[in-house]
């Protein structure tokens, strides 16, 4: 028996740290000051699309593309822009929201209802076909 569960993990991130509705996701996107940053498998954007101008980044490889002491740092995460991470119905962002906020970013959330809700909505969205 686990003593910590997958959705324990995920209610304890969302006790702290900062969680976007789709309305308030929508409102930043094209801003200068945000990075949409789509932490879904490759399939995932294929077969579904993404948000126009997200930056991928696999969730398997966030911290080390944060981290800028790691040989896989990417730039765009030391932009001090905001972070808006997002999977396809939030639970890998909200868990990578968490991680990176406790590796000490300080402008990062997440879209609560993920992608699903984000096309549910009728907002948005960039074919990658």
């Amino acid at each position: 028996m686990l003593k910590v569960t997958h959705r324990d993990l995920i209610d304890r991130a969302l006790a702290e740290i900062e969680t976007l509705d789709i309305e308030q996701a929508e409102a930043l996107l094209g801003s200068e000051d945000a990075v949409f940053v789509d932490l879904r498998d490759p399939r995932e954007l294929q077969r579904e699309g993404k948000i126009p101008n997200a930056f991928h980044a696999p969730r398997g490889m966030l911290e080390f593309w944060i981290d800028p002491s790691s040989p896989y740092h990417k730039d765009i995460f030391a932009s001090g822009k905001k972070l808006v991470f997002y999977c396809q119905s939030g639970w890998r962002s909200a868990l990578s929201t968490k991680a990176v906020q406790d590796m000490g970013l300080e402008n990062v959330c997440h879209i609560g209802d993920g992608y699903r809700g984000w096309k549910d909505s009728g907002a948005a969205t960039e074919d990658m076909s």
